[in-house]
């Protein structure tokens, strides 16, 4: 394929903006080459600025579970356009999507929307110390919650210490009050715990992980995190930014049979405009501002396009409940034909598949935690990416990204696909 105008735009997009992207995994540094340019979208496709026609695993990263320019979507924020685009008051909409939210979620009484996923952790955090009067959080390795100072902390010098800030700009202050634990261990949780003792406010976790790759719980990790935090008062907090509404109606919650605390969205609930929320028990929830001391605040917080555009999605996904079974159907046949393909080539790998979202390895090990995703072969990766791509295949340019199917993808597009990945290892 050429990319002729693709690479001269990100030539003079690199002149204004840093490293030509506005999110650092889209320079597509992990795979090497330059990224590639989109100039619209359809369904299950991506189009780019040279013409290229490309089969779309990412989904914008989640939230075009029924494809791109799905019309019900485009036809609502069209028609909420013309009536004005913000106006920093309340608007009728906000709650129709806030009931409809709740309707669908299991163990919510109530939900705050704001802008973005990382907004909806960051505050979703702050509301857990508020409530519970303490200020300390576990998280875990290979988790990501965004880009708020609390959650970008690297591991200690040991297993039982703080940790320490992995990028300039988070202080030490900051980084003490975040511990850090291994998805899947239970008992380094439980050690944690114990070392601080009557500290810890939160527990926050990709309850199925997608950003060391689609990585699944143990029922016994999870279950066992449920445990802990009823019994030393500490707030279960489940990031389903990219879970919620995409695993089911319910998300994570209900798929996994635990319920969380707090649980925070983004991706789908906003059908592809930027939103955010966190929900919760209505005891939590109102120790908000204004009917509680929790300060959280956002001028375009519930905007009236993205609301239009989230009812629309989750009004669809409500009546049309099929939707999650027809995509755990089409990502089960991927994972079959790539299962296939790579055993009869001989190369080391591991796939991991929860619902739509699946991912590929290529370490012998099973791959259940940051550390043994790390183990997998970039080079080989970088192979597959590139040689996938050439054969009009959109993957994530990173070996730590989920892939995300939409319900636009045809079993056509499927066998397309696991076809490209045989010619890529010929």
């Amino acid at each position: 394929m050429i990319y002729q105008r693709s690479s001269a735009l990100f030539q003079e997009a690199k002149k204004y903006i840093p490293g030509g992207v506005n999110s650092p995994v889209r320079a597509f540094k992990a795979v090497g080459g330059d990224p590639i340019f989109v100039k619209e979208a359809k369904g299950a496709y991506l189009f780019d600025e040279d013409g290229n026609r490309f089969i779309d695993y990412i989904a914008s990263w989640g939230p075009l579970i029924l494809g791109h320019a799905f019309e019900p979507v485009i036809n609502a924020v069209i028609e909420k356009a013309r009536k004005g685009t913000s106006f920093g008051m309340p608007t009728e909409i906000e709650t129709e999507l806030a009931r409809l939210a709740v309707s669908m979620v299991p163990n919510i009484d109530k939900i705050r929307f704001v802008n973005s996923g990382t907004e909806a952790c960051m505050s979703a955090v702050r509301l857990a110390r508020g409530y519970t009067g303490k200020d300390k959080i576990i998280k875990f390795a290979g988790c990501y919650h965004g880009h708020s100072d609390s959650f970008l902390i690297q591991a200690g010098s040991g297993a039982l210490t703080f940790g320490s800030p992995n990028s300039p700009g988070v202080t030490q202050g900051t980084a003490k009050d975040t511990l850090l634990a291994d998805y899947n261990d239970l008992e380094g949780v439980k050690k944690l715990v114990a070392v601080n003792k009557g500290e810890i406010a939160a527990i926050i976790i990709e309850p199925i992980a997608g950003n060391m790759g689609c990585i699944i719980p143990n029922d016994e990790f999870i279950h066992g995190l449920r445990e802990i935090c009823n019994q030393e008062g500490i707030l279960l907090l489940f990031d389903e930014v990219m879970t919620g509404f995409r695993l089911g109606k319910g998300g994570a919650q209900e798929v996994l049979g635990v319920n969380a605390d707090i649980v925070m969205f983004g991706k789908v609930i906003g059908g592809g405009l930027p939103v955010g929320a966190f929900a919760a028990r209505e005891e939590i929830m109102n120790h908000l501002a204004p009917d509680g001391p929790v300060y959280q605040a956002g001028t375009l917080s519930g905007n009236p396009l993205a609301m239009s555009a989230g009812l629309a999605m989750l009004t669809e996904l409500n009546k049309r409940s099929e939707v999650f079974e027809s995509l755990a159907d089409k990502t089960e046949h991927l994972h079959e034909g790539f299962d296939n393909v790579l055993r009869q080539k001989g190369i080391p790998y591991q796939i991991n598949r929860f619902g739509s979202m699946i991912s590929l390895h290529f370490t012998d090990e099973p791959v259940v935690d940051f550390a043994s995703s790390v183990k997998g072969n970039n080079q080989t990766f970088k192979k597959y990416f590139h040689g996938m791509l050439e054969k009009g295949i959109y993957l994530p340019p990173s070996a730590f990204e989920s892939y995300f199917l939409n319900d636009a993808l045809s079993y056509a597009d499927l066998d397309e696909t696991i076809a490209a990945l045989t010619s890529v290892f010929e």
